[in-house]
């Protein structure tokens, strides 16, 4: 029997793949303040001449930390890993006890996260929020490679999708979007070279994706996660999310909304009516599905809690998906604490977490999954 309908869903899967160790806190203001001393160890690393003092804050960050003020090791959280010798540190005994080289021309070095491990209930967890949504598209926010995804779909999904796609972005810490899909791919294009200099666009990417729907149909997903509010060092996340959204603007004028298939989807950290995000809301025949589904009730559209009930994932799609709209839903059931969350507020629906979410470490997420049903 043909197929009549699809299904599209957009989920930033959080913890479904080893994250950087830094980003594994449930205070979130924890990480926030290893992120910002990280920073200023990697411009003292970049100079190109150090002083005595220059020296001597990078072997206390990264060797010692300050235990009386609750300040770890940055060993803890990144490695510097040489490429050509050992040029930078003077060890003794195993230990960091000076820095040798004068500046950073004379090293060739790089430093990247220490991935934390992760719990293997949380991958269950976050397979059951996948399966649950039933998509034969999904755009999946914070996957670390291809490979993982396949590795993935293979080893928790019982070889649900065909296709999967993942080109590795801007991010340095490995937090890139990817696809599931269970229809053959055609175009993919990317825009991590976007921008100028070292001042990319994207923080990750914003790939786009032609899908080969089973009528004949090109289904074009634009996959994003944008800047986030947290981790915002020096106060830019804001306007750096507002050219994000502008860009995506722009990329859609390639497209004829009113014809053309085309879903933007994924985590844009910020919600419906921000300032940042009105570059992108504003364009004209492009709906969300939550406000198709709950045009009413925006209590009902929310994927994320921090310290409120908040939409910050997104399915936004063209006029004529408009046209060929079913339902919409988010799938919580694999937030922690979703029980206790939903109990006491009587604008939001009680609901309740999987039985197997006891802790927020093997929770499937912090977001909820967003998901749409359309007729072909």
């Amino acid at each position: 029997m043909p197929q009549t309908q699809f299904r599209v869903a957009s989920f930033n899967v959080e913890n479904l793949f080893a994250r950087p160790k830094v980003f594994n806190f449930q205070d979130k203001s924890i990480g926030d303040a290893l992120l910002k001393r990280i920073g200023e160890f990697r411009k003292i690393l970049n100079k190109t001449s150090y002083t005595t003092t220059d020296k001597a804050r990078l072997v206390q960050e990264f060797e010692k930390g300050d235990p009386a003020n609750h300040k770890p090791p940055l060993k803890n959280y990144i490695q510097v890993r040489e490429d050509r010798g050992s040029k930078l540190w003077k060890r003794q005994n195993r230990k960091i006890v000076g820095v040798k080289a004068n500046g950073i021309g004379d090293c060739d070095l790089t430093v990247e996260f220490t991935k934390a491990r992760f719990s293997e209930i949380g991958r269950e967890n976050t397979g059951k929020v996948i399966r649950s949504t039933k998509a034969d598209v999904a755009c999946i926010v914070e996957a670390d490679n291809r490979e993982g995804l396949k590795r993935f779909d293979t080893d928790m999904l019982s070889s649900k999708y065909r296709y999967e796609m993942l080109l590795d972005g801007n991010d340095q810490r490995g937090i890139d979007v990817g696809l599931y899909s269970k229809f053959p791919l055609g175009g993919i294009w990317t825009h991590m070279f976007d921008g100028t200099g070292r001042s990319k666009t994207f923080s990750r990417d914003c790939p786009e994706y032609e899908v080969k729907l089973p009528n004949g149909e090109s289904l074009f997903l634009l996959c994003n996660h944008l800047k986030s509010k947290g981790y915002d060092i020096g106060g830019t996340a804001n306007a750096r999310r507002k050219r994000q959204a502008k860009a995506i603007a722009e990329i859609l004028k390639e497209y004829d909304l009113k014809n053309d298939w085309v879903v933007v989807a994924g985590d844009l950290n910020d919600t419906p009516h921000s300032d940042p995000l009105k570059p992108l809301m504003d364009v004209p025949d492009l709906y969300d599905v939550l406000a198709l589904q709950f045009p009413n009730e925006p209590a009902k559209r929310w994927t994320y809690h921090y310290r409120s009930f908040e939409q910050i994932d997104y399915v936004l799609v063209s006029k004529p998906l408009k046209q060929r709209f079913i339902e919409a839903g988010v799938e919580r059931r694999g937030i922690y604490k979703l029980d206790q969350l939903t109990a006491n507020d009587p604008d939001i629906d009680d609901e309740t977490q999987y039985s197997t979410v006891t802790r927020w470490t093997n929770a499937a997420s912090d977001h909820g999954a967003v998901w749409a049903d359309f007729t072909l």
